[in-house]
């Protein structure tokens, strides 16, 4: 699961406030709130034949993150998608690219956390990179972390914000103990997601997936369910536990980044088989066929 340079990427063309800048010479005011305290929202995207999948259901999410941390100024649909499309013109991209859009409260006058003291207008920076989906198909080791996710009444995972120090702590964990991710659990308990994705497990041929109570509203998990419906496969959302996960037939995970994954060990258990599962194979292949049919034309 360690992530490798890709060497396509040593010249990237970056767009900081849509001026387009080599990677090494990018960079933000050490004033902006990004730095000084996390304070922006973000978005993974991902490419595929010129289309860029869900795109506005990202950016209708990026625009409710900003407006729920009370952003003054939250730029309008269009300029996200103008901003992109020129930043993968100028990359020569158009499939087999992810594309993390981070949009900042922006700079500050002086340092301190009163938004107040930003009086500029929001920083947007959009980082295309050629990279192919991360998750080893063969199947993801997890362990269960120490670290919780917040629930709603501490900080809603419905705002997809920058500062992501509670997954950070649970992927140290998980590298210590040799596993691919960390499976978080709520304040109760009951699995969350993982550090980095959503979680399914597969009993009986249900399939069985956390509420978005302490995890963010995924658009891929959406997509999954979407999929489950039109497909005939019954589905619960609602608490499941490590045991659930333990004594599942299949279990996996999904993300814009690696899409949808096996997990096939989980604290020292195997899953099921201790290989990908039949349901978890149908539901990635209906993934890939919705991803290359559908889709916002953004760049020939």
């Amino acid at each position: 699961m360690l992530q490798t340079f890709d060497e396509r990427n040593r010249d990237l063309v970056v767009n900081i406030n849509g001026e387009l800048l080599h990677r090494d010479q990018a960079g933000i005011s050490p004033f902006d709130s990004v730095v000084q305290g996390g304070d922006g929202v973000w978005e993974g995207l991902r490419l595929y034949e010129g289309k860029i999948f869900k795109l506005l259901e990202h950016l209708q999410r990026l625009q409710g993150s900003a407006k729920a941390l009370a952003f003054e100024v939250v730029p309008e649909i269009d300029y996200f998608v103008d901003e992109i499309r020129k930043t993968l013109l100028a990359n020569e991209m158009r499939d087999g690219v992810h594309i993390r859009l981070t949009l900042t409260r922006g700079p500050k006058i002086t340092s301190g956390m009163d938004p107040r003291l930003n009086q500029s207008g929001p920083t947007l920076i959009v980082l295309p990179e050629w990279k192919k989906p991360v998750y080893d198909r063969t199947g993801l080791t997890l362990m269960t972390s120490s670290v919780r996710r917040f629930p709603p009444d501490c900080l809603d995972p419905k705002i997809h914000h920058n500062n992501l120090l509670q997954s950070i702590l649970a992927k140290i964990e998980a590298n210590a103990a040799g596993a691919d991710s960390a499976l978080m659990l709520d304040r109760e308990g009951f699995i969350a997601e993982a550090n980095g994705t959503h979680v399914f497990v597969v009993q009986h041929g249900c399939i069985f997936t956390s509420a978005a109570d302490a995890c963010p509203e995924g658009i891929t998990r959406e997509t999954v369910l979407e999929l489950c419906e039109r497909n005939g496969f019954p589905v619960h959302v609602g608490r499941i536990s490590t045991t659930d996960a333990y004594r599942a037939d299949e279990m996996f995970c999904s993300g814009t980044m690696g899409e949808l994954a096996a997990v096939t060990r989980l604290d020292g258990r195997t899953i099921g088989s201790g290989n990908p599962g039949s349901i978890t194979q149908k539901l990635s292949e209906l993934y890939r066929e919705e991803t290359s049919r559908s889709g916002y034309q953004i760049v020939p």
